[in-house]
């Protein structure tokens, strides 16, 4: 296979790629237009060739960025995403990538034409006209995009996926907020009695994520074997609340429960069996252990909301309700639990997650690890000697 350049216009030029001839002698050409120097063109073509040579060139399509990326939302990820995560793609390629990267030709995008991207989101990317994204912010456009890319790779629209050679941004670890034991028992003091008790105790002892807790049943709860089983999950979409499976494969778990846990089940089982009666045909009964009044299913956003709201005016004001979860987990690990048990408990894919999530305990845990190793040598020399 070979090639020449034609120039085309002042900074544009014609790479025309010569395959060969067909069956009746005609002779085949593919054409691409090339924006830059004579030399841009040449490498570009000395590309082109090399692909024609190996066997993964591909026709340059006319079908837009932003044309594919609607393709890709209807065609792949409305089959393989939950309704919420399909609405926060929507809402990122909608409002953030296709202004910017839309108008583009999908064969023609460059990486530079996505790092700049990134940039300009970082430098002056709010809407409000108020600044930049932050790098975190900036990092979830990267990973959707390089998503997306990726499948039009399998999809055989793209040679390869530009977003492999991109840089995105590195945003600052974020320091979590867990509490010790003493402030997790003045928590559940404080929220006692209300609607939020048992959505907090369950965070707290269990690590379960808030809509596993809003989805849990009472069959689900084995009071004799002390374990709760997680097998599905509230949230909220635009067309309301919707039960699904577990965010992971392994986050489909059975979670063993501190036998106070199971004595506060027991006594909430009671009072919201009496509330249920006297409700009578009002109360909505779906079986839920963290439920409203009336037995309906608390939002998610809802949960957060009421607890931020409640716990505003007590000395822990700062603390979110996922923070209950990195609490449990933190005080797991500062007790000597192997992360391993912890990273079943909380449903990670890998316990490489929480390793990594939780590596600012770990200090902690090495110096113990190292002062229960030097007692028992030093034990061992004492009885040899």
């Amino acid at each position: 296979m070979k090639g020449h350049v034609r120039k085309r216009g002042k900074e544009s030029w014609a790479i025309v790629l010569d395959l060969g001839r067909d069956a009746d002698g005609k002779r085949r050409q593919k054409w691409h237009s090339v924006k830059g120097t004579k030399r841009d063109a040449e490498r570009e073509m000395a590309r082109l060739v090399n692909s024609l040579n190996v066997g993964d060139y591909i026709e340059p399509s006319k079908i837009r960025v932003s044309e594919f990326l609607a393709k890709w939302l209807e065609d792949y990820a409305k089959a393989n995403v939950s309704p919420k995560t399909y609405e926060r793609y929507e809402q990122i390629i909608d409002s953030s990538i296709v202004p910017k990267l839309g108008a583009h030709r999908l064969a023609d995008l460059r990486p530079m034409h996505i790092q700049g991207f990134y940039s300009e989101a970082m430098r002056d990317g709010r809407r409000d006209g108020k600044g930049g994204l932050s790098a975190q912010t900036v990092l979830h456009f990267h990973r959707l995009l390089h998503k997306t890319l990726a499948q039009a790779v399998k999809w055989q629209l793209l040679a390869r996926n530009p977003a492999d050679a991109v840089d995105p941004p590195k945003p600052e670890k974020k320091s979590m907020r867990a509490l010790d034991e003493g402030e997790t028992a003045e928590l559940l003091r404080y929220v006692e009695g209300s609607l939020l008790y048992m959505p907090v105790l369950l965070a707290v002892t269990t690590g379960l994520r808030r809509g596993e807790i809003l989805a849990l049943r009472w069959q689900d709860i084995d009071m004799d074997r002390a374990q709760a089983t997680i097998v599905r999950s509230l949230e909220q979409t635009k067309e309301g609340l919707r039960f699904k499976r577990p965010k992971t494969e392994r986050s489909s778990r059975n979670v063993a429960l501190p036998s106070f846990v199971v004595e506060a089940l027991k006594r909430y089982r009671v009072e919201q069996a009496t509330h249920r009666l006297k409700l009578g045909l009002v109360y909505e009964d779906q079986d839920l252990i963290c439920a409203r009044d009336n037995g309906a299913a608390i939002p998610p956003d809802t949960l957060s909301t009421n607890f931020a709201s409640t716990i505003r005016r007590s000395t822990m004001s700062h603390v979110r309700f996922h923070d209950l979860r990195h609490t449990h987990a933190t005080q797991l690990l500062k007790h000597g639990v192997h992360p391993k048990v912890v990273s079943e408990r909380l449903g990670h894919s890998k316990i490489g997650i929480t390793l990594d999530t939780y590596s600012h305990v770990m200090p902690g845990m090495q110096e113990d690890a190292a002062l229960k190793m030097d007692a028992v040598l030093r034990k061992s020399m004492l009885d040899g000697g």
